[in-house]
């Protein structure tokens, strides 16, 4: 009877030891800090006052937004180019402790102005800044678009997060920069308004909103545009590789005012291994189109070394992989000028926040919005244990 026992109980210890070692071997041959998000549910809206002044300086054109986990503040930067004051950001607490944001759960803390290389603010119209993305130094980097039709530079740079003062700048690759031509580089107003920093905190992205001027078309109603995502090593402080981004193509909705923009304003790195979330912010004469895409970097082609995009047959170039994530107008919200986005503390039941933060562009008829979400977020281990045991959420 005990070998008839031992017959029916090794097999068992047999199944179970190759079950082990088949997930181990999966597991050490994915990238296990490459991530998903499964799920993605709204959590709640709030709106900064019209107008609002706060220490001497009116609150407004908040353009990117990143989070500090170790104070839990937020640093929001404003794109004013020094028309209503100084280059600056924000500093910015947002209540998320009961899982959801309330109608007045943001508020400034501190408002830090910017200085360059001399010590001194930049002057008005030098500087359109949009990113911002926080380092383990305990400085932010910040891009600004800067003004094509003046020949301004679009510039990347390092500063002090408590005193705001400058201490590097990137370099930027010449195919970025205008020139007298007006046949090359960024376009104005669509340049530089994205900024992320990996986990690891080794490389950062940012993004073209639209084209460069050699690389195609700026977006038109029903017709996307070859953006650029530029990377960067923090190690060593150069740009190395440069991805296709195409933006979709939206169409109007009843454009009575004959405006329409359409582009890439944030990015935001999810893992180590090339995973995003990605923003696209439209505005179709009537209101705004945003939406969110996870992206992909895995299976794109490097194009750094490609000048012109319209001087090579670029069909054959492998874009950067995208999957819709959400619409935002399926959410009951009246969407204003979304560019930035963040990932913020975990919610009480474990899940990751995700706050995302409008540029009123200091205009009365708009709003200074922020948006709450919590997401799912799943590595490949647990993709792969969902696979093998279908009840294990159940």
């Amino acid at each position: 009877m005990q070998l008839i026992k031992k017959t029916f109980v090794m097999p068992r210890i047999i199944y179970l030891f190759i079950s082990i070692i088949i997930i181990s071997f999966l597991f050490t041959n994915l990238p296990s800090s490459a991530v998903e998000v499964s799920n993605i549910e709204f959590i709640g809206e709030a709106t900064l006052p019209k107008g609002l002044i706060f220490k001497k300086t009116e609150v407004g054109g908040l353009s990117g937004i990143t989070y500090n986990a170790k104070n839990n503040l937020y640093y929001a930067i404003s794109d004013d180019r020094g028309q209503k004051a100084a280059a600056r950001f924000y500093t910015l607490k947002i209540d998320l402790s009961k899982g959801s944001l309330k109608k007045s759960g943001v508020i400034p803390v501190d408002v830090t102005t910017l200085l360059n290389e001399n010590d001194q603010t930049f002057r008005p119209s030098e500087t359109d800044t949009e990113g911002i993305a926080l380092t383990n130094k305990s400085t932010v980097f910040i891009s600004s678009e800067g003004d094509s039709t003046k020949l301004i530079n679009p510039f990347i740079k390092e500063f002090s997060l408590s005193f705001g003062k400058e201490i590097t700048t990137l370099s930027i690759p010449n195919k970025f920069l205008p020139d007298k031509t007006g046949k090359q580089g960024i376009r104005n107003n669509l340049a530089f308004e994205s900024l992320t920093i990996t986990p690891d905190k080794k490389n950062l992205f940012t993004a073209t909103e639209n084209a460069l001027i050699q690389d195609g078309v700026a977006a038109k109603p029903n017709i996307g545009s070859p953006c650029r995502i530029l990377q960067y090593n923090l190690l060593n402080g150069q740009p190395e590789k440069e991805f296709l981004y195409q933006t979709e193509p939206v169409s109007p909705f009843l454009n009575l005012t004959g405006k329409f923009a359409s582009g890439l304003p944030d990015l935001l790195a999810l893992d180590n291994q090339g995973h995003f979330l990605s923003l696209e912010r439209s505005f179709t004469g009537l209101g705004f189109a945003i939406s969110l895409f996870q992206v992909s970097l895995e299976q794109a082609d490097d194009i750094h070394h490609i000048d012109s995009l319209l001087a090579i047959d670029f069909k054959n170039i492998k874009p950067i992989q995208k999957k819709l994530l959400l619409d935002l107008k399926t959410l009951d919200v009246l969407l204003d000028n979304i560019e930035g986005l963040t990932l913020g503390p975990k919610l009480p039941d474990g899940q990751q926040s995700l706050i995302l933060v409008s540029d009123n562009n200091f205009n009365s008829l708009q709003r200074t919005q922020i948006l709450a979400f919590k997401m799912k977020i799943e590595t490949p281990l647990i993709r792969l244990l969902r696979r093998l045991l279908p009840n294990l959420n159940r």
